[in-house]
């Protein structure tokens, strides 16, 4: 199979290798399977009766595209092994996997709406950067919490997330013989230099596919929840980097700390707990176990400690603001780029503060990572409300205001690939990327 049939109509090479963003094969190219197209090519024998088929074709149309035996042309890939569909991002840009994970209520989802709301404006405006939906289908989810919380036609009416679930749209089931396999469904966008872009001559080697995993935290609490038959944490093992989600108002002591000092219900009333430092802990444990690291030995991927929720906590911050502008700065290289300095400032004083209200935190985060960041990051800038037709919390879209809620994924971004967001560096310092 040439670049011709896989679809291609330019000189861009794919790589040697492709990584299925579901069971995690790497695999050659050429052995990527197309979906049928014809509604008469159904029944996959892993994926049921009603799935299209996937093959390897023969025929090709003028265009690349694969030819089923229907004679229909057929866009759409799958993974030879799991028979998952692969974007073709993945298969044209090496991937970018980067795992989400904090306890239950941490507030995952609406942080991840935020943060992908912030970059698709902060990585244009700033970087010269394309981000898009790689595969909208598999972004579907992410996309409706981004509408209900920052197109909505009824801003002032409060809104609430659905709580992420350990089974449904996010997991997909695939049967060998007579074992169920539930895989993730990873939300992936693509990450492309512009022409503005200082790199954009190394656009085909630096543009990547980010595949951002979610899953419930029940996944990550110690039990019964993991099986090799529910790998959906796997994606620990390949990640490029971490981001943990520490919610504050889970932890007693934070609720101590800020007592009289917020009117934010979270701290209000004890909804809700969870040992978060188990989380991380179990985390590090499977990491562990599926990549042969050493117990005393720490991974060189980065950490990323996010503190969610800090308007309900800003006042141990001494109410500082957190201001983009505050993380981001201009250069002289035609891009903005991380103030990595004052995002180091930021960091150690959330881990001063982590370590006398929540030190098992900074215990288990730097046992794991010899690259530990701590962020503190408003999803919504706002506290939420009751909601009295429901007795639960929301927010009105109108009053959202995200802090910092893009700064966790440009951080990791910039460790993995320093040539897409450089670090502003002081006057006198060579702007390089680094």
């Amino acid at each position: 199979m040439n670049e011709r049939s896989m679809g291609r109509r330019d000189n861009t090479s794919l790589p040697t290798r492709v990584t299925c963003p579901h069971c995690w094969l790497r695999f050659a190219p050429e052995e990527i399977k197309w979906i049928a197209a014809h509604s008469d090519l159904v029944g996959d024998p892993l994926l049921g009766s009603d799935a299209p088929q996937r093959f390897l074709p023969s025929r090709f149309n003028v265009e690349g595209l694969a030819i089923d035996v229907k004679g229909v042309a057929c866009h759409l890939l799958a993974c030879p092994r799991c028979h998952l569909t692969v974007p073709r991002a993945v298969l044209e840009m090496e991937p970018l996997f980067v795992s989400v994970l904090g306890a239950p209520y941490s507030g995952k989802s609406y942080f991840l709406a935020s943060m992908t709301w912030r970059l698709r404006r902060t990585l244009t405006k700033h970087f010269c950067i394309t981000f898009a939906d790689a595969d909208p289908q598999a972004n579907l989810i992410l996309n409706g919490y981004e509408e209900k919380l920052f197109l909505n036609a009824q801003p002032d009416q409060i809104v609430a997330l659905e709580k992420t679930q350990l089974e449904g749209y996010l997991y997909e089931t695939v049967r060998f013989g007579d074992r169920s396999v539930s895989y993730p469904r990873p939300f992936v966008f693509s990450l492309r230099p512009r022409e503005t872009h200082p790199s954009f001559h190394r656009a085909r080697q630096i543009s990547r596919a980010i595949c951002l995993y979610d899953n419930a935290g029940e996944h990550f609490l110690p039990g019964d929840y993991y099986s090799p038959n529910r790998p959906g944490t796997d994606h620990l093992a390949v990640s490029r980097a971490l981001l943990f989600l520490f919610d504050p108002t889970q932890h007693q002591r934070f609720r101590q700390a800020c007592a009289g000092k917020t009117n934010d219900p979270q701290f209000l009333k004890a909804l809700w707990s969870h040992r978060q430092d188990q989380v991380l802990l179990e985390a590090g444990r499977r990491i562990r176990a599926h990549t042969g690291l050493g117990e005393h030995d720490k991974m060189n991927r980065p950490l990323i400690v996010v503190m969610t929720k800090y308007d309900a906590w800003s006042a141990l911050m001494n109410n500082m603001e957190l201001r983009t502008a505050t993380a981001i700065r201009e250069t002289q290289a035609g891009i903005a780029g991380l103030d990595q300095l004052n995002i180091q400032r930021v960091s150690d004083h959330i881990r001063a503060i982590l370590t006398d209200c929540a030190p098992e935190i900074v215990a288990a985060a730097e046992a794991l990572s010899s690259d530990v960041t701590y962020l503190p990051v408003s999803a919504l800038g706002h506290r939420p409300q009751v909601d009295e037709a429901s007795g639960g919390l929301g927010v009105r879209p109108s009053q959202i205001r995200p802090m910092w809620a893009e700064i966790p994924l440009l951080c990791a971004i910039q460790r993995s690939v320093p040539e897409l967001i450089p670090v502003a560096r002081n006057v006198g310092e060579p702007q390089t990327a680094s």
